[in-house]
This record gives structure tokens, sequence and C-alpha cells, in this order.
């Protein structure tokens, strides 16, 4: 395949073949969050965004496998790296029990990176918030509870923790106690107490004293975490809140991008009352939104980051003093153990800063959002994004469910979020010729539905 002239080309989807795959699957799969019936075939053509299903179609993935295969498909911005190198069995090491060296020489003049390069790049990427330590994991929801569990243990005895409306932080019982997105996530689990929430101010444009999503309940400009914090006046005393998470742009609530006014207002409030502050950048993290970390884009100090997703494993990433000094209080089989991960997390790192792709996000990003903006029609509440994080909003459940599958059979992978809406997440390599070509097929989508 090649990628500057590859297409999507679509028959019938899905295929013959395709239904086979999945009808096998599900002999026994549980039920799960599976999207629509696309089969990638991981002996065809595939590069970048683009890749060839189980019957020959060739489709567009603008989903980056919910921003967890950041370059897409065997880019070989990645792959030319570890093609060099002859890999291992076990690839996976008990890494919190054991080490793993990578040359015989010593760590400095290693050729292949391992866990603790990985954990090197990630404080240096991290150091403008002072994060110097890193605790590796399998997941981004095992980095949201890692996260929250030093907090609890750093603040001893602080008992709230406090997360936002339309939240989404992972699906372990820990996690899931702070999700506030769908009650399906939650429904009939047990939960960790002691979690309140607030409102989550997702209009870009909103001010103190427009704001319209209750953050800023009134016109005295005194925002609700405030209210509720005050130490004389409020029902939650800030010495007994472990934590405050939150997701600097949110992800499955609706790719919903806060206001600067929330933004500064959370950062005061932290700052003041010591609060430490949890960003989730598993999504939004690693160049999506144009900087390396959402939370760069705002006045937010984060003490604790939760990153996962592209950087192919969980990463617990915070300031020394948080973390327990204790041996047992944290460890994890395969914690910082998967050799191949960590390689391809610093090849994805090196790639980010040697091919400039955090400039790429913001200029594509600029791109597919004025051509979203410019081919929305009456149906669409809003097109918005930051970076490679994008998102049309519909006026009804059934127009974006019809806009998906339109997309879908015009060779368009996406998925939806939030209630309404559906979200894009290319590559953060893809091209200029890309973006037209996911543009056209939106705008002829659009004017179908």
């Amino acid at each position: 395949m090649d990628r500057n002239t590859a297409e999507p080309t679509v028959s019938t989807l899905p295929g013959e073949k395709a239904q086979r795959w999945v009808d096998y699957h599900h002999e026994n799969a549980a039920p799960s969050t599976y999207v629509y019936e696309f089969v990638w075939d991981i002996t065809g053509d595939a590069e970048g965004p683009f890749v060839t299903d189980v019957d020959g179609n060739v489709l567009m993935d603008f989903t980056s496998h919910v921003a967890a295969s950041p370059l897409g498909y065997n880019n070989p911005k990645i792959m030319d790296k570890l093609r060099e190198f002859d890999l291992v069995d076990p690839a996976k090491i008990a890494g919190q029990d054991f080490y793993v060296a990578t040359d015989s020489t010593n760590p400095e003049d290693a050729g292949f990176p391992g866990p603790a390069h990985l954990m090197d790049r990630l404080t240096a990427v991290s150091d403008h918030y002072g994060l110097d330590t890193v605790f590796l994991s399998n997941s981004g929801a095992e980095a949201v509870e890692n996260a929250i569990k030093i907090n609890y243990d750093y603040r001893d005895g602080a008992k709230w923790g406090i997360t936002f409306d339309g939240a989404f932080h992972g699906r372990t019982l820990g996690a899931l106690s702070l999700n506030r997105s769908k009650a399906t996530h939650r429904r009939k689990f047990p939960e960790v107490s002691g979690i309140h929430d607030m409102p989550f101010c997702g209009n870009e444009s909103c001010t103190s004293e427009t704001c319209d999503c209750g953050y800023f309940p009134d016109d005295s400009g005194v925002s609700e975490l405030r209210r509720r914090l005050d130490p004389k006046t409020g029902d939650i005393h800030p010495d007994d809140v472990a934590y405050i998470i939150i997701e600097p742009i949110q992800g499955e609530g609706g790719y919903r991008i806060p206001s600067d006014a929330f933004m500064a207002d959370l950062a005061d409030v932290t700052d003041r009352f010591d609060i430490p502050l949890v960003a989730d950048e598993i999504q939004s993290g690693i160049g999506r939104t144009g900087k390396f970390w959402a939370a760069d884009h705002y006045p937010i100090e984060p003490d604790v980051i939760a990153s996962a997703k592209g950087l192919r494993v969980g990463a617990t990433i915070g300031r020394s003093e948080i973390f327990p000094e204790e041996k047992a209080r944290l460890s994890s089989t395969w914690g910082a153990g998967d050799i191949l991960a960590a390689a391809q997390g610093v090849f994805t790192l090196e790639a980010i800063e040697e091919f400039d792709l955090m400039a790429n996000a913001r200029e594509r990003g600029d791109q597919f959002l004025e051509r979203l903006e410019d081919a929305a029609t009456e149906a669409v509440v809003d097109a918005r994004g930051k970076g490679l994080m994008l998102a049309l909003e519909f006026d009804t459940k059934e127009r974006q469910k019809t806009m998906h599958q339109a997309l879908f059979q015009r060779g368009l992978l996406t998925l939806t979020c939030g209630v309404k809406t559906i979200r894009f997440i290319p590559p953060l390599d893809v091209t200029e010729r890309e973006i037209d070509i996911a543009a056209g097929i939106v705008e002829d989508a659009l004017d179908e539905i």
C-alpha cells in the first residue's frame, strides 16, 4: 500500500468474511463495546490511517484505536526501529519484582529502550510540573487507580475525592466510582465511598459571568467548587479532600473542551487549599491536542498525571513525595515488565519529537476543524476540537447514529461519545491530503442525512 495515493474503497460492509469472523469471535466473547463489524486483516496492506479488512475493503481509520495507536497502522516511524532488534520471549516479565537490561553495557548506551528509559522520558516531558517519579502499569484504568491510591496515602486521613460531571476514568471499580458519563458504567456495581461531583464547564467560551453549565451558578462569579470547599461555610472541608481528578478535555463524556475561566478557577482553588490535582491524560495526552499534555493548554498544575493509550502502557506520573515509600504499597506483575510496549512507547515519544508531530496536530487539526465548521448543517449543534481531538455534536441521538453509519459505509471509521457526538482521532502524522479525504467523506455524509 502506498499511503500517498491510498483512498477508502468499500463494497459491502460488513462483508461475508467479516461476518464469519464476527460470529466466530462472539461464540466465546463476553458482551462489550464493539462498535461495528469492521474486521482488520492483519495480513493485509495497512499504513497510517489506511487499513484493509478481511473482505478487501480499504478503510480510513480516524479512531486510532481510541487514541491507543497514535501513529496508525504499521507506521515506519515505529516499525523501522522495531525491525532493528531481535525480540525475545518472554517479552513481558514480572517487571516490578525483577529488572531488565536491554543492553549488556550500560543504560545510557542501550540501543533498545526498556521500561526504565520510558520512565526517564516521561519525567522529562513532565518536569515543568515537578513530576519526577513514575509507576508503570498495564492500562489507563490502573494508572487512575494508582493515582487515587497514592493520594489517599499521601493525604493521610483525607476521605473525599472530587470528580466532574461527564467524567470517564476507566472501568475498574475504583475508577468507575469517579465516572459521571453514563449510568451503564456504574449501575449495580459497588463504589468507593466519599466521591463528590462538580459541574464541568464544557462550553469553551464561558466566562464566570456567562456560564450556564452550573459551575458558576450565579452572577457572583463564585464557583460551585469554591463555594462547597469554603472552610467556613462549605460542606466539604478542603483538608479532608484527598484529590480532585479531571480530564483536561473530556473524552468519553463528549470531547468537551473546558473554558479558560473554569480551568483558572480550578487552578486557583487547588493551589489555595493545597489539594492534589490528578490530570487524567489517557485520551488527551501524548501530543493529541497539539501540546504534549492537554493540561499544558491551561493554568492548572497537576500533581499527578495518569497516562496510557498512545503511550502503549499505563503510567502514573507524580512528584516523589506523593508516592508511598513502603515497598509493598504499589506493585503489579507486568507493571514495568512489558518490554515491547515500553519500547513502542519510547519510539512513539521519539517520533513525536523527531517529526514535530505536535505542530502537525495543531495544523491538521485546524484544517479539519475549519472543514467541519464549513460543512455543518442545521443537524450539527457544534463542531469543536483542539489539535487532533475533534468532534461533531448533533441535534439528536438518532442523527448521530445515522451519521456514524453513513461514515462507516463510506469507509471512514469514527467513534461516538457523549450523548449525540461523533469524535475524530486521526493519527498524529495525518497528512493534509488525508484530512481532505476524510473531510470530503464527512461533507458527503452530512448532505445525505
